[in-house]
């Protein structure tokens, strides 16, 4: 298929770029916000990105903890802080 080696290559390139700017020495990670309420998870990220703050959007991670019956399901919203 043509151009799928370059399309790897970007790829590939792209995702060492990210590696290497999120490396443990370049910073930490801050936990913004977290909660178990998926509609207060929705809603808070709703007011987030309608609001006039000033995020990096490519510096946030999202996690879900999958929970069980024991613990229930985690939602983190991080922001990495550069040193």
């Amino acid at each position: 298929m043509p151009g799928q080696r370059k399309r790897k290559r970007q790829q590939r390139d792209r995702a060492q770029r990210t590696a290497a700017r999120f490396a443990p020495d370049m910073g930490r990670w801050e936990v913004l916000f977290e909660t178990q309420d998926g509609s207060e998870w929705r809603d808070h990220i709703s007011r987030l990105r309608a609001s006039d703050t000033q995020i990096d959007w490519s510096a946030v991670r999202v996690d879900t903890f999958c929970g069980r019956t024991v613990q229930p399901t985690t939602f983190r919203l991080s922001l990495f802080v550069p040193n």
